[in-house]
């Protein structure tokens, strides 16, 4: 049980990662106040351990059963990541571009940025999903192993709270101007996670 915990744990902090989001988060909250970050925080944890839990016991099953790989996950998560990372670099929003520090953060768009991408793909991403599978595999059907995945998938989503939690005195200290350029800076990580994300699912197909 001790070597199952362990290595699940690690596992999903790695798939995760939480410290890596955190810069990301600070991008995609841009203009909003603390309360707001917070609010866009808890949505996408109770989302993103959703999916992975529902992946975790049963994502395996369904999967089969509507005849989609994994590798598809990848390729589909990746693209839809690219076009994120394009709207960071380029900064779409008209509004935004001449009031970028008067920006009105509504409900539905905290809600949606709380859904995507920070939920899925970024927290729950193809990665993590196959390592909730198969973790879940590796319990063998055993109650109580996938009670204890369940939590550890729980604590990991708590430590991306705590993380999220720090970057509001960062935004503090950047300033509107520091997140700008670091929206753009992070946009180009973001494009080359996603081209990844896709090359890693054609390799998959391929059987490279």
């Amino acid at each position: 049980m001790a070597d199952y915990l362990s290595s699940a744990l690690v596992t999903l902090l790695v798939t995760i990662d939480p410290v890596g989001l955190a810069p990301i988060f600070l991008s995609l909250t841009q203009g909003m106040t603390a309360e707001q970050r917070r609010g866009v925080a808890i949505r996408a944890a109770i989302i993103a351990f959703g999916v992975l839990a529902f992946f975790g016991l049963g994502g395996e099953a369904l999967l089969h059963l509507l005849g989609i790989g994994l590798p598809a996950f990848r390729i589909a998560g990746g693209l839809l990541l690219f076009w994120i990372a394009f709207e960071m670099v380029f900064e779409r929003r008209n509004d935004r571009k001449r009031h970028t520090a008067d920006v009105a953060i509504t409900t539905d768009h905290i809600r949606n940025v709380a859904a995507f991408p920070l939920a899925i793909p970024l927290m729950a991403g193809p990665g993590a999903i196959t390592a909730m599978i198969l973790l879940a595999g590796r319990a063998e059907g055993s109650a109580l192993f996938l009670v204890l995945l369940l939590g550890l998938l729980a604590a990991v989503m708590l430590s991306c709270l705590i993380v999220f939690a720090l970057a509001e005195p960062i935004a503090k200290l950047l300033g509107v101007t520091g997140q700008v350029v670091l929206t753009r800076l992070l946009g180009v990580v973001l494009a080359a996670l996603a081209v990844q994300f896709v090359i890693d699912g054609v390799r998959t197909v391929m059987g490279g």
